[in-house]
C-alpha cells in the first residue's frame, strides 16, 4: 500500500495560526483520502513529539484514523542515514520508516510546507504553502497526485 507522509502545522492549518484555527483544512484532506483510499498515512509532523500516536489518531474522523500507520523516527535516532539525505531531515525520516517497515521501494508522497527539509526538486514532495495550509484547488491537485502514484 502506497504512503502519504503528513505534515500538521503549514498543512492541517496555516503555520503560526491561533489554535482556534488548528486543522482547519483537515475536511479537505479526509476528502482527498476518501477519493484516494489505497493510502496509508504516517506523521511526520513535530506534533509527534508531543503526543501519542493515539491523541494524534483523534483529531482524524475515524476512517481516517484508522489508516493512520505510525509516525517517523526522528533524526537523531536513525542509524543508517544515507550521505545524500544528511542535510534534509524530513526526507531522511521517511527514508528511515520506509526502511524500518520493509517498504523502500513503495511508491509514496510527502505533503509538507517546508520545502528544505527535502532534497531540492524531490519528486516525493507535495508541496503547500505555510501562510494558508491546504487549499480547495491542491485538494484536488494531491487527489490527481495520489491517483497517480498508486
Amino acid at each position: 500500500m502506497p504512503i502519504l507522509f503528513l505534515d500538521f502545522d503549514g498543512v492541517l492549518h496555516p503555520e503560526h495560526c491561533h489554535e482556534s484555527r488548528h486543522f482547519c483544512c483537515l475536511p479537505l484532506l479526509e476528502g482527498v483520502l476518501r477519493a484516494v483510499p489505497n493510502y496509508e498515512l504516517v506523521i511526520t509532523s513535530t506534533w509527534r513529539l508531543q503526543k501519542s500516536l493515539d491523541d494524534l489518531r483523534s483529531y482524524f474522523a475515524s476512517d481516517v484514523a484508522n489508516r493512520i500507520a505510525g509516525v517517523t523516527p526522528l533524526l537523531s535516532e536513525v542509524l543508517d542515514v544515507p550521505d545524500t539525505l544528511l542535510s534534509y531531515q524530513r526526507q531522511a525520516e521517511c527514508n528511515a520508516w520506509l526502511s524500518d517497515h520493509g517498504m523502500s521501494h513503495s511508491s509514496w508522497l510527502a505533503i509538507d510546507d517546508r520545502s528544505w527539509l527535502y532534497r531540492p526538486f524531490a519528486t516525493s514532495l507535495f508541496l503547500v504553502d505555510g501562510r494558508t495550509g491546504l487549499t480547495e484547488h491542491q485538494a484536488v491537485q494531491l487527489a490527481l497526485r495520489l491517483r497517480q502514484l498508486a
